[in-house]
């Protein structure tokens, strides 16, 4: 970052403190000085003494060839004594040839010759392979074999993301990306632009091509400039044959010529994406003649999802065919089309809400992260999370929603244990905190499969996670006292848009079901008070005696350690977990 910092620091004094304003001027036949030699980031004006006279550094007056110099440029011819004919700024190094393309001029010994030395920044590879923020950027442009073409004349604009960016992508992804030559040249030339655009070039809604043969669009907002999806970190890096743009996100190429499908297949993001549509046999559909619109999650949204669970739905065809199609909208629709609080109907009966605020668009709770990827059969949009069904939707009870949710395997199998399945069928109204299999897991060990064992207790328990009436997230509030069907209740604390309940958080509310509603938390809730425990003795001659931690050292009944035995008067010793602490 130091270096890049510097880089940038000696970019801007080169073209600001230290630039120079050269002169040339042009009367009958001649330049003065026809030769001149200057720095990079310098300006050159030429001024007419006299008869009439241009600027021509295209193509050679006599020979009718290029001069080939870095960067072509002329000028309308002018009679004006005293005007200014031609201004040049030289941000590219090398020597330019230029001459007089009125009448014989040239022939008669008009032409001049300009040296730019270059900076001290070097090519644009050069550049970033100096930046210690672009060591993947590096690699992959050596892999690619692409350093001799942006070493060249140029002149180049590159949009070069840092480490962060590609890091961003899931570990696979970039692996794949790096393995396949054929892929990682397409995404790096996406990169490129053939020509020269300063941070002051860019205005909102341009295009700007790429040697990839795409387009990337510009979005300005104040000071903010996005190049697609990703934002300008630094600009205008000036190089010898260009200029380099820091970005924090990796641009990808899309094609119309490419189905959704095709682009979802080809995308090195969504390798998990693909595998679960090829599970689900969708490919011939999205390859079909749509229109769809595809609201695609990158690999990393499923990385989100707790362990097990991706197994889970992709062993499940009709579960997975339900939540590809909560992704895909039968129209075209693009993010121009989108607005707040627009709802987009899917192909599995559910609706999607759009949220946008200022440049973020969101669909449901999840981010949009890359728009307006065209195809030949619609258009698709990267996501940064999961679109789950509305389980309420196609469940018809509390019971059968955590039957059908693949991260509640084990509070299902605790439920049908104690046998509560058909009380959470019945009319209710029930409201059931559901801990995920990750919060199950999250007891000391051997805990669940005493639970299980012990019915009486695991009844108490599960009770304990169960109200019976309706309470949506809208009806809490902080401090209230929800009663439980085990004669215990449970204490909402409610600060910002976190909601706990006793010691366990809702990260997902408000599954809705006919008779009540399942909101989802990420512990197991255990009563305060160890009566759960006292009625495993029916016999009134057995007596509490006292309380002992894991070192066998005598403890209060209430202690706070995590576990604790409680022994009795027949000899029973009984282990409880503390998990309130």
């Amino acid at each position: 970052m130091k270096h890049l910092l510097r880089v940038l620091i000696l970019s801007f004094i080169s073209l600001t403190t230290f630039a120079t304003v050269h002169q040339v001027n042009a009367g009958m036949f001649y330049y003065n000085p026809s030769s001149l030699t200057i720095s990079l980031g310098d300006t050159v004006v030429w001024i007419n003494d006299g008869g009439t006279h241009d600027v021509n550094a295209n193509t050679n007056s006599v020979t009718g060839e290029s001069f080939g110099n870095p960067e072509s440029f002329n000028s309308s011819s002018t009679n004006v004594m005293g005007a200014t004919m031609h201004t040049q700024v030289f941000n590219l190094a090398g020597t330019y040839e230029y001459d007089c393309s009125v009448g014989n001029h040239a022939l008669q010994g008009m032409v001049g010759s300009i040296t730019v030395e270059g900076g001290e920044n070097g090519t644009v590879v050069e550049i970033i392979v100096n930046s210690p923020d672009h060591t993947i950027l590096e690699s992959a442009v050596i892999l690619a074999d692409l350093v001799d073409d942006l070493s060249g004349n140029g002149p180049f604009t590159v949009f070069a993301p840092t480490d962060a960016a590609f890091n961003a992508l899931s570990a696979g992804a970039l692996d794949a990306l790096l393995d396949d030559e054929n892929a990682l040249t397409a995404v790096l030339l996406q990169h490129v632009h053939p020509g020269y655009v300063t941070a002051d070039d860019l205005e909102e809604g341009m295009e700007v091509e790429t040697l990839n043969e795409g387009i990337l669009e510009v979005s300005v907002n104040g000071e903010v400039i996005m190049i697609d999806m990703s934002t300008v970190t630094f600009a205008n890096i000036v190089a010898d044959n260009g200029i380099v743009h820091v970005i924090d996100m990796v641009l990808l190429p899309s094609t119309d010529e490419q189905t959704v499908m095709d682009i979802i297949a080809n995308s090195p993001i969504h390798t998990t994406l693909n595998q679960a549509i090829t599970a689900a046999n969708l490919q011939e559909t999205l390859s079909g003649d749509g229109p769809f619109t595809v609201f695609a999650p990158a690999d990393e949204a499923f990385d989100g999802l707790p362990p097990g669970t991706l197994d889970l739905i992709l062993a499940n065809q009709d579960e997975l065919i339900d939540l590809l199609y909560n992704h895909v909208h039968s129209e075209e629709v693009y993010s121009e089309d989108l607005e707040d609080g627009m709802m987009v109907p899917t192909l599995n009966g559910t609706e999607l809400e759009v949220s946008i605020d200022g440049m973020t668009v969101m669909i449901n709770l999840a981010t949009v992260i890359e728009a307006d990827l065209p195809a030949s059969n619609g258009v698709v949009h990267i996501i940064d999370k999961i679109l789950l069904p509305e389980m309420g939707e196609v469940d018809t009870t509390v019971w059968s929603i955590i039957k059908a949710s693949p991260i509640h395997t084990t509070l299902e199998a605790a439920i049908d244990a104690a046998g509560l399945g058909e009380t959470l069928s019945g009319d209710g109204p029930y409201t059931v905190f559901a801990p995920t299999d990750d919060a199950f897991d999250a007891l000391p060990e051997g805990a669940v499969d005493e639970l299980l064992a012990d019915i009486q207790l695991l009844t108490e328990i599960l009770l304990h996670h169960v109200h019976a009436d309706n309470a949506l997230a809208e009806d809490l509030m902080d401090g209230m006292e929800i009663p439980t069907m085990n004669n215990d209740v449970l204490v909402v604390t409610i600060d910002g848009s976190s909601v706990m309940i006793d010691m366990a958080s809702v990260i997902q509310a408000d599954v809705v079901a006919d008779n009540g509603v399942v909101h989802i938390i990420d512990m197991v809730l255990i009563p305060a008070d160890p009566t759960s425990i006292e009625i495993l003795f029916n016999n009134k001659d057995v007596e509490y005696l006292h309380t002992i931690n894991l070192l066998g050292e005598l403890v209060d009944r209430n202690s706070t350690d995590k576990i604790v035995i409680d022994i009795y008067s027949n000899g029973t010793s009984i282990k409880r977990y503390n998990l309130r602490q």
